[in-house]
């Protein structure tokens, strides 16, 4: 293909619409009308409407973003009889995975998506992408942050506003900035 001036605007137009998903922003528009710690069992039904993936039984208490660029709805798996509080922020660059009877609490983020270290002209450098997984019975508390690629092992627990940036192993209890083994808990 030519580099002609309207290639180049077709090329534009497609990268700036890539994350353009109409389904989803119609049903994300219908969520938005719906308030707070209502119709929690409504939410996971239209958000399957939409396309994603979401067990029998899980409940979801008010907004959530789904972020990222193609089909996100896709890269979204949420297992049965989970809890996802409000305002929790999924960045669906690459997949994520939650088991069955999750737990998030209020404002979680899970990024999937970073950044090289590049020179210092600009050190943000190539977009890099990993599955972020959290393993059945895990309890992630408010505001925590999960980087990357990690897991967060089955009955483990994040403590509220955590920094996790490697994985969890099972039953533990991690906490703080970067998030670290506070203690184990019984299996």
């Amino acid at each position: 293909m030519q580099n002609t001036p309207s290639s180049k605007i077709h090329r534009i137009i497609t990268e700036e619409l890539g994350a353009l998903q109409p389904r989803l922003l119609f049903i994300g528009g219908l969520l938005r009308l719906l308030p707070r710690y209502t119709a929690s069992r409504l939410r996971p039904r239209l958000l399957r409407l939409a396309g994603c993936q979401i067990g029998h039984g899980t409940v979801i208490m008010g907004p959530m973003r789904l972020h990222g660029y193609g089909k996100v709805q896709r890269r979204l798996q949420i297992g049965a009889n989970c809890v996802i509080n409000t305002d929790c922020f999924f960045d669906l660059n690459d997949h994520i995975t939650i088991a069955d009877h999750v737990s998030l609490g209020h404002e979680v983020m899970i990024l999937t998506t970073s950044h090289q270290i590049s020179g210092a002209e600009h050190r943000a450098g190539p977009l890099t992408t990993a599955p972020v997984r959290i393993e059945e019975g895990a309890w992630i508390g408010a505001r925590a942050l999960l980087l990357p690629g990690i897991v967060v092992g089955t009955g483990s627990i994040v403590a509220a506003g955590s920094v996790v940036t490697r994985s969890v192993p099972a039953n533990t209890l991690v906490g703080g900035v970067p998030a670290k083994p506070i203690r184990s808990l019984a299996g």
